[in-house]
């Protein structure tokens, strides 16, 4: 497992010992970033990588520009075998320096208190996982990029923008749904795949009041003409 492109491109990875993470495949994360690159690449974004594992996701977007990469996973082997890797490719200040954050954490749980929004949410679970319906209402994020082992329950609040299979894996590119500005809804707002409402428009200034035109304002007296005057 190595590096697919940017600045440390072909520096090697390494996965926890024991077997238990599987990592994404260098086939399939150089799809993943083919399709982010059609949509404007990761240069300057900040990003999170979900059930990091090697954290190959969250390094691949550092080597290609990324800001920033927060590392979430509840397994303390993974968030070594994350730090290791950074180490390895050069980056042993990324956590120092912020340029890197590891979380250790339930993930569900993350997602559900974190007040941080990032710009693209990386998330390879377990191929066996099962809480997909409440994680996509909860992506803390403005895009989220899922790998599967099947097609994913559809959401409402979240738009599938692109999906495609690599062999066992399944890429499903998501984007929040951004209500219409004038939805005729009941109060007039739809939460989006956050969760939140989108701010109401705001209230509309009544006319000022119009002053009487010249037509409106009455004619001067006027006063008698010498046709009126009588004789002196």
């Amino acid at each position: 497992m190595r590096v697919i492109g940017g600045d440390y491109r072909g520096r090697r990875l390494a996965a926890p010992v024991g077997g238990t993470v599987r990592p994404t495949s260098d086939r399939v994360r150089e799809a993943v970033f083919d399709m982010l690159f059609s949509l404007g690449g990761v240069d300057g974004l900040q990003v999170v990588d979900l059930f990091a594992g090697t954290g190959a996701l969250g390094i691949e977007a550092l080597s290609r520009g990324a800001a920033s990469a927060t590392f979430v996973d509840r397994d303390p082997a993974s968030l070594d075998a994350v730090r290791r890797n950074l180490e390895a490719i050069g980056l042993e200040q990324a956590v120092p320096s912020g340029e890197a954050t590891l979380v250790r954490g339930d993930v569900e749980g993350w997602v559900t208190t974190t007040a941080s929004r990032f710009d693209v949410v990386f998330c390879d679970p377990p191929y066996d996982y099962e809480g997909w319906e409440v994680l996509l209402t909860r992506l803390p994020g403005d895009l989220g990029v899922l790998e599967s082992g099947r097609t994913l329950p559809e959401v409402a609040g979240c738009r599938v923008l692109k999906t495609k299979r690599y062999g066992g894996t399944i890429v499903t590119v998501v984007v929040p749904e951004r209500p219409d500005v004038g939805n005729d809804d009941s109060d007039g707002r739809s939460p989006d795949c956050h969760g939140e409402s989108p701010v109401p428009p705001p209230a509309q200034t009544p006319p000022p009041a119009e002053s009487p035109t010249l037509a409106q304002t009455p004619p001067p007296a006027q006063s008698p003409t010498l046709a009126q005057k009588g004789p002196s």
